[in-house]
């Protein structure tokens, strides 16, 4: 699996993030084929839990499923080569069919909230606050957080059969919920 490094991601002259559309469960091979051709890209990842046959299993995963960043320079690359590269369903385009960049700065606040190649979505949270469990048996579940400590532990409500049920986990398990 090819990852570049946070350097390389760096944008000059003309070059702007662009979104590939990948095919279903894909983002990795477009990722390396896209990286074959000479293309950066960057993958949000985040640690979430799948289950399967009744067991839970915590693992890597896209942030946006399905999707992938892209470093382009429209005058100077062959962008239309990413559209038909393996993996890639598409570049999101306007109505013309060229490719639209990424408002400035949303990709660069990604890589700058990624440690160890993992995107982490815990910075800001704040008491009374409602966040989503992203890993364990609880994935999924909305809760109101209701106390954070220096270590990164976190104490989540969950509403529960007309109660509040106290779950503590690590801080790095949660996400603003939407």
């Amino acid at each position: 699996m090819l990852h570049v490094d946070v350097g390389s991601r760096t944008l000059a002259g003309n070059e702007r993030w662009f979104l590939a559309h990948t095919l279903p469960k894909s983002e990795w091979k477009a990722e390396l084929h896209l990286g074959a051709q000479g293309f950066r890209t960057y993958q949000p990842q985040i640690r979430k839990t799948i289950r399967h046959a009744r067991q839970l299993k915590t693992v890597r995963g896209p942030l946006f499923p399905r999707y992938l960043f892209v470093i382009l320079d429209l005058e100077r690359d062959r962008w239309l080569s990413v559209r038909s590269t393996v993996g890639v369903a598409s570049l999101f385009s306007s109505r013309d069919g060229r490719p639209v960049p990424v408002p400035v700065g949303i990709v660069e606040s990604l890589i700058a909230r990624s440690e160890d190649s993992l995107t982490r979505l815990d910075s800001g949270l704040v008491k009374g606050q409602q966040v989503r469990i992203l890993t364990g048996p609880f994935v999924d579940f909305v809760g109101t957080l209701d106390r954070l400590n220096e270590a990164g532990r976190v104490r989540v409500l969950l509403e529960m059969m007309g109660t509040a049920v106290p779950l503590t986990l690590h801080r790095s398990a949660l996400a603003p919920a939407a």
